[in-house]
């Protein structure tokens, strides 16, 4: 089978591998879209992980082609919508229903031997069909739907976390495929969303999300560009979605009192420290935390999401490249010149 593999900082090849062998406690899949993210483009950058290679790709779907003989609850023919958490279920936050906070958790197309989706084949084994978020997939939803409700689950998990409501104002710090789930997400509860970004292209990108303000960081003061908007007050939250640090205190200084600031994009691992105005947070109460992933149950709201229409899809996906351009792939991640990039993959009718 074609599988993509990670062999050095910014190089990730086609490979030919045998497609694995079906175990007899789980299911094999014929892969049908994996979607690239920053976290991707993250590892894209640094190279393959020090426990050795495996095929990226952690949103996905496809289709079931072998079902071990121990497996019960899943046939042939099933469509799956797979994201990447394994939950041990054994932990403490396992037992109170964090299971994105698990200790012990692996991750699809992450942990090094846990094989991704960015290949015509993958094997979800025992450990992941009984502690995953794996989930059939609405009959009238696209492969490519299917695969976006992954990064949707995280999205949906934080505002409902935060309490996004109707009235509220909500700053969203970068307009990349995630700050637009942001902005979509946050018009669907009943909020105003201001957006911020940099790059040109990514606010042009973005204005089919018709947020009610835009703003370009390089030339606006965005801490009194959101005071004006929302009549001295503040924002009710701001969303970091973005690998910036200075973004950090700005979004404490955009908020009103007892507003929320959310930490939802990681930084990179070399310069992971950020700086905040203490007595800020202190005195006015803000509240800042971050956001990581989500317990499975949002990944079935997000497919729901997709099925009923609320989100639209091709809003979101605006490049679709077959597995065999995945080099070109992720330069047009990395060059900024996308918001979901879906990989699309076809077995040519072969097992």
């Amino acid at each position: 089978m074609k599988a993509a593999q990670l062999t050095g900082p910014e190089t990730i090849e086609l490979v030919d591998l045998p497609v694995p062998d079906c175990p007899e406690d789980g299911v094999l899949l014929a892969v049908k879209a994996c979607g690239v993210c920053g976290s991707d483009l993250r590892r894209w950058k640094e190279g393959p992980a020090a426990g050795g290679m495996t095929v990226p790709g952690h949103e996905f779907a496809g289709e079931i082609v072998e079902v071990g003989a121990k497996v019960t609850g899943y046939a042939v023919g099933e469509h799956l919508a797979v994201a990447p958490d394994v939950h041990c279920l054994k932990c403490w936050y396992c037992s109170v229903g964090l299971y994105n906070l698990c200790d012990d958790m692996t991750m699809i197309g992450i942990t090094p031997g846990l094989a991704g989706g960015l290949a015509e084949y993958c094997v979800l084994p025992a450990h992941a069909l009984a502690g995953g978020t794996i989930h059939k997939m609405p009959a009238s939803l696209s492969w490519a739907q299917g695969a976006l409700g992954e990064p949707l689950s995280s999205v949906q998990a934080c505002h409902q976390d935060i309490g996004t409501k109707l009235g509220d104002t909500v700053l969203v710090m970068g307009a990349g495929p995630i700050g637009c789930l942001h902005t979509a997400i946050a018009h669907l509860r009943g909020a105003r969303v201001i957006l911020s970004e940099p790059n040109e292209l990514r606010r042009k990108m973005a204005e089919p999300f018709k947020a009610e303000l835009v703003l370009d960081p390089n030339s606006a003061d965005i801490v009194a560009e959101v005071k004006a908007f929302t009549c001295g007050l503040g924002a009710d939250s701001a969303i970091c979605a973005n690998p910036v640090a200075a973004t950090h205190q700005q979004a404490v200084d955009a908020v009103r009192k007892k507003g929320n600031v959310v930490l939802f994009g990681g930084l990179p691992k070399a310069a992971p420290m950020t700086e905040l105005h203490a007595n800020r947070i202190h005195y006015d109460e803000i509240r800042v935390i971050g956001s990581f992933s989500y317990h499975p149950d949002y990944h079935r709201q997000a497919l729901g999401l997709l099925e009923r229409g609320l989100i639209d899809s091709e809003l979101i996906i605006t490049h679709t490249y077959p597995l065999e351009e995945v080099d070109q792939v992720f330069r047009t991640v990395a060059a900024g010149e996308a918001l979901k990039v879906m990989v699309e993959i076809d077995q040519g009718g072969q097992v």
